[in-house]
């Protein structure tokens, strides 16, 4: 999705995060009536949701008793599309440049993007995931990190590489649908839950510890992984049709952290405002760090309100800080 260096988008609001709080800052632009864009270093919107655990339950949205995650950012994109924001995905922020009337910001694709306000959403910021040391020639041919939808995997053989929530999820997700799953962990402790834990022994999974990948084979796609048991040296040797590698993520905020905004323990210092100190930068959700800081969904949607309803004034200093309930706004 890269765009030539000369291309230009000018919107009143650039969203930088596409997770559920630059999601929801994507509706509220659009329901104070400002033109928005979108950016994010992920291929598709929804954020660690997207590529962590769609699959999974989430239990603390207000007025859902447990939602799934891709269904919860299926709603989040609906939302915000009557309002039809622009997506600029698989792009990272990169530089920031303050103009006369406002900002622009250029991506790592070469797209600059001219604004009035950017309001950062960015959750941990780009993250990226950790390799499997091996067979990562089979990348897009068998071997992911990440599964939007578990549909992709039915009827196939499945090995899930790792100890964490995310493997145990992606193994107790997968199990009812694929033709087999095995998970390979490389310590005999899991870092996940205890109970999810405990459910993944007690399904179809087959679960082994104390082992890693040593290596992946196969014509066009992987077909066959290597495992090694790693006191005794033994091999084993699987047939697969799909490697699901999570094993973890590198995070950290990138070309924003030069912006000029505060940073504290990898997370950005804003106001009541969510204002972050740079004129015309404003934060809402995960990034975001101030006293009494509470990470959770359900305050990120809150913040994101307060941070753009904050922008709103500075773009145009006349407005009112609260444009009224969504009730109150004339039927469409």
């Amino acid at each position: 999705m890269s765009a030539p260096a000369t291309e230009v988008s000018t919107v009143d609001i650039l969203i930088v995060g596409a997770g559920p709080a630059g999601l929801y800052a994507a509706y509220y632009a659009g329901f104070r009536g400002l033109s928005i864009a979108v950016v994010d270093s992920l291929p598709e919107p929804g954020g660690q949701i997207s590529a962590l655990y769609p699959e999974k339950l989430l239990h603390d949205i207000a007025g859902f008793s447990a939602v799934r995650g891709r269904d919860l950012v299926d709603a989040l994109v609906g939302q915000a599309a009557q309002f039809a924001p622009r997506y600029f995905l698989a792009e990272q922020a990169a530089e920031l440049e303050h103009l006369p009337a406002g900002l622009a910001v250029t991506t790592d694709a070469g797209r600059r993007i001219e604004c009035r306000a950017v309001v950062l959403t960015g959750g941990i910021g780009t993250f990226a995931p950790r390799p499997l040391p091996a067979g990562e020639e089979f990348l897009g041919r068998g071997l992911r990190y990440f599964v939007p939808k578990l549909d992709s995997l039915a009827g196939q053989d499945v090995l899930v590489v790792g100890g964490g929530d995310s493997a145990v999820d992606w193994a107790l997700s997968l199990e009812p649908i694929a033709s087999s799953v095995t998970l390979v962990h490389r310590r005999a402790a899991f870092r996940a839950h205890r109970h999810s834990v405990d459910r993944m022994h007690a399904s179809g999974a087959r679960v082994l510890t104390d082992r890693e990948v040593r290596r992946l084979d196969g014509r066009d796609r992987v077909e066959r992984a290597e495992i090694a048991h790693r006191v005794t040296g033994e091999t084993e040797t699987v047939d697969v049709q799909a490697v699901v590698a999570a094993l973890g993520f590198t995070a950290d905020l990138g070309p924003i952290a030069e912006w000029g905004v505060e940073i504290k323990d990898r997370r950005i210092v804003v106001d009541s405002r969510m204002w972050t100190g740079v004129p015309g930068v404003y934060a809402a959700g995960d990034i975001t760090e101030y006293p009494g800081k509470v990470r959770l969904i359900a305050v990120g949607f809150g913040e994101s309100a307060t941070a753009v309803n904050n922008a709103a004034i500075h773009i145009d200093p006349g407005a009112d800080l609260f444009p009224g309930h969504s009730t109150d706004a004339p039927a469409a």
